[in-house]
C-alpha cells in the first residue's frame, strides 16, 4: 500500500469519527453539563486511554525540551477549535456549526498560501469549493441558513484554530513525533488548560450518571484520540490541504447519524450536497491524475499557430 492511499485512508478515518462528536456531545449537554466541564472529562479519559496503551506497549513517553513550546502551541490550538465548536453549539443546531466549522480547509488553503507559499491547483481549489458548497446544502432549511452572528464568529475561531493545528502539525519539528505521543502530550495539556478554566470558573461539574460517563468515554476515544491519531498520519503522509478536504465527510457522518439513529428526514438539498462533498473527495484523490490528463487534454485541443 503506497504511502499516498495510506494518507487517503487515514484522512476518511478522521473525517468519519470526527463527525461523532454531536453524537456524544449533545447528550451530555442535555444532562446539564457546561462546555468547559465536557471538555475536560473528554481530554482527561483521552489522556489516560493513551497513557495507558502507551504503557501497555512500552513506548517511551521521553520528549525533547526543544518540542516543548510546539507541543504547547499546539494544545492551544486544539484547545481553541475544541471549545469554540461547543460554545457553538448553543447558539445554532449542530449541522449549521458543523457547516461552518468546515470552513478551514479554505483557512488551511489560504494560511498555506500566504505563509509557506504553497502552490495551489485548480484541482484544489475545485475541492474546496464542492466541499463547502456541499456541507451548506447539508444545512439548508427551506432554502435559508439562519445562524446567530455571534454564534458565527465563535465557530470560525474554531476552524481558524483547528486550520492553525493542521498546519503547525505539517510545518513544525514535532512533524515526525509518534502519532499516539504526540496526542498524549496534546490532550495532556489541553485537559490541564480546561481544568485551570474550571477551576476559576464554576467547578468542575460531577457526571449526572453512567450513561453520562458512557458518552464521555466514547467521546474520548472515537472522536478524540482515534480522530486525533489518524490525523497526524493522514497530514504525515499527503500534507495539510488535501487532509482538511477530505474533512468533508464529518458532516456526511452528522447526516448519517441523524437519519439512521434519531430518524431524521433526508432530504433532496442533503442528497446533493453528499454528493458534490463526495465528488470532492474522490477529486482530492485523484487530484494529480486529473491535472495531468487535462493539460495533456488541453494541448491536444489548443489551436496551433503556423
Amino acid at each position: 500500500m503506497s504511502t499516498k492511499f495510506k494518507g487517503f485512508i487515514y484522512g476518511v478515518a478522521t473525517s468519519v469519527t470526527f463527525g461523532l462528536i454531536p453524537l456524544f456531545t449533545l447528550p451530555l449537554m442535555r444532562c446539564g453539563l457546561a462546555s468547559d466541564s465536557i471538555l475536560f472529562y473528554r481530554f482527561i479519559v483521552a489522556t489516560a486511554a493513551l497513557g495507558v496503551v502507551m504503557a501497555v506497549k512500552r513506548e517511551s513517553f521521553a520528549i525533547s525540551w526543544r518540542d516543548v513550546p510546539v507541543i504547547v502551541l499546539l494544545a492551544l490550538f486544539y484547545t481553541a477549535s475544541s471549545m469554540f465548536l461547543l460554545y457553538g453549539y448553543e447558539f445554532m443546531g449542530a449541522g449549521v456549526a458543523t457547516t461552518l466549522h468546515f470552513t478551514y480547509p479554505v483557512f488551511v488553503t489560504l494560511l498555506m498560501l500566504a505563509l509557506f507559499h504553497e502552490k495551489v491547483s485548480w484541482v484544489t481549489v475545485t475541492a474546496v469549493v464542492l466541499a463547502v458548497s456541499g456541507v451548506a446544502g447539508l444545512s439548508l432549511q427551506g432554502g435559508e441558513l439562519k445562524v446567530d452572528a455571534t454564534g458565527v464568529v465563535i465557530v470560525l475561531l474554531s476552524a481558524v484554530g483547528y486550520a492553525s493545528y493542521i498546519i503547525a502539525v505539517n510545518k513544525s519539528r514535532v512533524r515526525n513525533m509518534h502519532s499516539r505521543k504526540l496526542a498524549f502530550y496534546v490532550f495532556a495539556i489541553t485537559a490541564m488548560i480546561f481544568g485551570i478554566k474550571n477551576g476559576f470558573e464554576d467547578g468542575i461539574q460531577p457526571l449526572p450518571g453512567a450513561w453520562a460517563a458512557v458518552n464521555v468515554l466514547l467521546l474520548a476515544v472515537a472522536p478524540t484520540v482515534i480522530s486525533n491519531i489518524t490525523l497526524l498520519l493522514a497530514v504525515r503522509n499527503i500534507g495539510g490541504t488535501l487532509t482538511s478536504i477530505l474533512g468533508a465527510l464529518e458532516p456526511v457522518t452528522a447526516v448519517c447519524i441523524g437519519v439512521l439513529v434519531f430518524g431524521e428526514d433526508f432530504t433532496m438539498a442533503e442528497a446533493v450536497g453528499m454528493a458534490m462533498i463526495l465528488a470532492a473527495v474522490v477529486l482530492t484523490i485523484l487530484g494529480r491524475g486529473v491535472e495531468e490528463k487535462t493539460s495533456v487534454l488541453l494541448k491536444r485541443i489548443r489551436p496551433r499557430h503556423s
